[in-house]
């Protein structure tokens, strides 16, 4: 059976912090609260550094500059029209687990954000994966209705790990 997450240090800070940890407990967290089972999926979450992510930003977003964190659905699993639920993966097999996508976060802006927002770095960056896993999971918040509703399931699922409210 393959682990519910693959996690690549590309720099070595996150692997102080516990990054592999944050993003099982996140991952675990989110797939429960959306009644997934969790040996049925898996993810990659990648910890890197803000030119890095500058480099992956300009690639696929076409914005050359750092952001905290990025996700790529495996899957487009968004729905057809805003204010409509997205769609649930299909499930995967224990042997044979269905990719759910990757999840990239950038150390140095993650830190900045942490600091600005005055709240404790592994509680912000658990948010951050809560919130590109529920992006990988077909939610957005492009739309106000979509929005509301992705903020107040990333809200629950915090909360059920006794993390306080982000927004």
């Amino acid at each position: 059976m393959e682990p519910l997450v693959d996690c690549v240090i590309e720099d070595a800070r996150w692997a102080d912090l516990g990054l592999e940890a944050l993003a099982l407990r996140a991952a675990t967290a989110t797939l429960t609260a959306l009644d997934l089972a969790l040996d049925q999926y898996t993810l990659c979450v990648m910890g890197c550094d803000d030119a890095r992510i500058a480099t992956l930003n300009a690639q696929f977003r076409a914005k050359p500059v750092p952001t905290n964190v990025l996700s790529w659905p495996a899957e487009d699993l968004s729905p057809d029209a805003p204010g409509e639920e997205p769609y649930l993966p299909g499930e995967g097999d224990p042997k044979d687990p269905l990719n759910l996508g990757d999840i990239a976060l950038a150390y140095d802006t993650c830190a900045h954000e942490a600091v600005e927002g005055e709240k404790p770095l592994a509680d912000h960056v658990t948010h951050l994966i809560v919130h590109g896993l529920l992006h990988c999971l077909g939610y957005d918040h492009i739309h106000d209705e979509d929005a509301a509703r992705m903020e107040g399931l990333e809200v629950q699922i915090l909360a059920s790990l006794g993390l306080s409210d982000p927004y």
